[in-house]
């Protein structure tokens, strides 16, 4: 089991070389982000935000992103009952960070609007207030949702991780188990969220990425046998974690820190086998699970210099995990994802 570092106190999030001044985690976003700070050229500053609404039934995910050399707001609706999804995604290029993506989380909203969408992320009267609208979603017609998180949790998951590369770090917050409400209107269906088990992450990042990566990462929101509200985030790959990992359990608003996770994916004729089932194992037995895909919301783009393998299975995770109190969480048939993601960006 390692040891991980806690960052306790807020203070600017790099020094004037552009580098990490204290790498670690937190439960609060206390390092200050200042985009101005960053030693690296415009093009690769990565910078986005990701909104990801669940419920037992559906899914709808939300991504507004500034990659530096291109830009990609992203709308999917996924269905886990039939189960099916759908993706519509728009790309711009160089966009610079003239984007404008806010340095915190707490504050600032994120507009965009171009032909045929439009996408909003917003604060409002203590709320998240999100918005999407695409004319052409599909072959059947168009999109509209409207959705709102409220209940924000007091603590979250912050990391501050440094690649083996000067000037290149990975800075992000997962804020899990928000309560979310609204629904999704597009051809002749609608999804609706209801707060009693509908809830939402954001996955909220920005950094300077090396050239080539391989992460894994999964998230769930929901509740337990008990009808309580559970999250958590693992994951491993985003740069060199010697540190601290991101794994983390969320339970009645506190956070709880897991050392390291093992995602096992299954093989067949020497490749991953995403919708086979999958296992969970951590090295200090708090996290051990069993899951169940049932829908995996892939691409793949290969551009030559420019490549991703992208692979985001939803499915159902059965098993344990342990608070720092030693109190045993259990979930069943739990709806949540984990990933598997080659880059070269």
């Amino acid at each position: 089991m390692m040891q991980q570092h806690e960052i306790t106190e807020s203070h600017p999030l790099l020094d004037a070389a552009g580098n990490l001044i204290e790498p670690g985690y937190a439960k609060k976003l206390l390092p200050v982000y200042d985009r101005d700070a960053i030693c690296a050229r415009k093009s690769r500053i990565k910078e986005w935000d990701y909104y990801l609404i669940i419920n037992p039934r559906c899914a709808l995910a939300l991504t507004i992103d500034d990659n530096g050399y291109m830009g990609m707001d992203s709308i999917s609706v996924i269905d886990f009952e039939k189960p099916d999804e759908t993706t519509v995604s728009s790309v711009i290029p160089l966009p610079l960070g003239e984007r404008k993506l806010p340095a915190s989380s707490a504050k600032g909203d994120v507009s965009v609007k171009n032909r045929g969408y439009s996408l909003y992320f917003r604060h409002q009267d203590g709320a998240r207030r999100l918005h999407a609208e695409v004319r052409k979603f599909s072959l059947l017609g168009s999109l509209h949702a409207e959705i709102e998180l409220t209940e924000e949790p007091e603590e979250s998951m912050v990391i501050c991780t440094p690649f083996d590369k000067p000037g290149h770090f990975y800075f992000n917050q997962k804020i899990n188990c928000m309560r979310a409400r609204g629904r999704v209107d597009f051809a002749n269906r609608q999804f609706v969220f209801d707060p009693e088990d509908s809830f939402a992450v954001l996955d909220w990042g920005r950094g300077v990425w090396t050239y080539k990566n391989t992460w894994y990462w999964g998230s769930g929101n929901g509740l337990d046998v008990n009808g309580d509200v559970f999250g958590f985030n693992i994951g491993y790959g985003f740069g060199n974690t010697s540190a601290a990992t991101e794994n983390m359990l969320f339970y009645k608003g506190k956070a709880h820190k897991l050392s390291q996770i093992a995602f096992h994916i299954p093989q067949k004729n020497g490749r991953d086998d995403f919708m086979s089932p999958w296992t969970f194992t951590s090295d200090d037995g708090r996290f051990e699970m069993d899951f169940q895909p049932v829908i995996d919301r892939k691409s793949n783009t290969n551009l030559l210099a420019l490549q991703s393998d992208q692979h985001q299975v939803f499915g159902r995770y059965t098993g344990r995990a342990v608070l720092d109190d030693g109190t045993v969480i259990e979930v069943k048939n739990y709806m949540g994802f984990a990933e598997k993601v080659k880059n070269k960006w």
